[in-house]
């Protein structure tokens, strides 16, 4: 008889550390987050998302002479393949954006001419690639999904300013998009979370980069994960047109029949999470602007009432994720809820590519290794580990005997 795994129980592998990684740090208690040494704040005040992708990829800050290279590979690969865009509008019509984006991933990889060179830098060509043209395929779907035309890109916009346009079909301003792109910087990377980790199992096993790519999207489509924004605001929502005007009774009634809270509280952060933080100042920055004060001041509404609330039960660990307020920032900049997830995702390529990369090569000191984790069987159908096979005209019908 098979010997039993004796195990630690765990549950969603909380603390254990599964590989090494020199891409990103969290510190959950002190509510830290860093992109290969710099902190987010800083990046999120002075850098811009293609310089953020090419520090996670690059592993370094860029030249003046590198990131002016590295934006024109960007526009040089932001068109999409023809034959994408005509396979696009023939998917109905109905289909969420974050299921057309994994369905849109393996094409893409059809279109790749590095596809099935393994060496770093055909890897690197092909992240640049996906960073470029993940954008576009959320705006193409966004625009075929309402029967409107796909809009070429604007080589003269940035990159963020870009998605905007060929999503919406008007140039932003700078304020507007300077917004976008900070938001772009927030999401590029956060260590081992379930996508991240989805994307380096995948390409453990030596497959292609688009392939745990595809996985990755997969993974952040759930509602505990890249989908928790679109249920944020479908609170927010909810709470307008059921003219609820008592947040706090709101937020105790939703704790006492444990419900949650939708953007509040992290698998790591035990403080506010620092992305938050900034996502708040951004969106009361464009509620004002826009005239949309509504969304931030009831998100913030919300969120004090709950603080209140967890700590007069004793949880004063559970704070405001990334979640919580980047749904009131893109609802206010026209996204609708079911797009939001794939704004993560277009962020989250780069830091998904930068861990694709270091699974595949590891570093001086390591070696990539195949993902094979360990479960403990709990199966037990007839009092013993081994059953004896028995032909269907000897069985018992248990569920007609019962």
């Amino acid at each position: 008889m098979a010997e039993r795994i004796v195990r630690t129980k765990n549950i969603g592998l909380r603390g254990i550390a599964v590989a090494d990684t020199k891409i990103s740090y969290i510190d959950g208690e002190r509510g830290v987050l860093i992109y290969r040494g710099y902190r987010i704040e800083d990046l999120a005040a002075n850098s811009t998302f293609p310089e953020t992708a090419f520090l996670l990829l690059y592993e370094t800050l860029p030249t003046v002479e590198q990131l002016a290279g590295f934006e024109k590979d960007l526009r040089a690969a932001r068109h999409l393949p023809a034959f994408l865009v005509e396979t696009m509008r023939q998917w109905p019509k109905t289909a969420h954006p974050m299921d057309a984006l994994q369905a849109a991933v393996p094409l893409l990889a059809m279109d790749d001419p590095d596809l099935l060179d393994e060496s770093r830098q055909a890897n690197l060509r092909k992240a640049v690639r996906l960073v470029a043209r993940l954008p576009a395929v959320v705006a193409a779907w966004h625009r075929i999904r309402q029967g409107l035309d796909v809009l070429p890109a604007d080589d003269t916009l940035t990159h963020a300013a870009n998605f905007l346009w060929q999503t919406f079909g008007i140039v932003p301003d700078a304020e507007t998009a300077r917004v976008m792109d900070i938001c772009l910087i927030l999401h590029a990377d956060h260590t081992f979370n379930a996508s991240t980790f989805a994307c380096r199992e995948v390409v453990s096993t030596r497959a292609h980069m688009y392939a745990g790519v595809a996985a990755g999207v997969g993974a952040l489509s759930g509602e505990l994960h890249g989908g928790a924004n679109a249920r944020v605001m479908e609170m927010l929502q909810r709470i307008v047109a059921d003219g609820i005007t008592d947040i706090p009774g709101w937020v105790r009634h939703q704790l006492d029949r444990k419900e949650r809270i939708m953007g509040m509280g992290h698998a790591v952060y035990k403080t506010m999470d620092p992305r938050a933080k900034i996502l708040k100042q951004l969106a009361f920055q464009l509620g004002e602007k826009i005239g949309q004060r509504l969304w931030p001041e009831l998100t913030h509404a919300v969120e004090e009432a709950a603080l209140a609330e967890l700590s007069a039960r004793g949880k004063t660990e559970i704070q405001p994720n990334v979640d919580f307020y980047s749904a009131s920032v893109y609802h206010i900049l026209g996204f609708p809820g079911d797009l939001m997830t794939c704004i993560f995702a277009a962020s989250r390529i780069a830091g998904w590519c930068a861990h694709i990369i270091e699974e595949k090569f590891g570093d001086a000191q390591g070696k990539p290794a195949l993902y094979r984790p360990q479960a403990e069987y709990v199966g037990d159908y007839c009092g013993k580990l081994d059953c004896e096979y028995v032909p269907p005209e000897k069985r018992r019908d248990v569920a007609a005997s019962a």
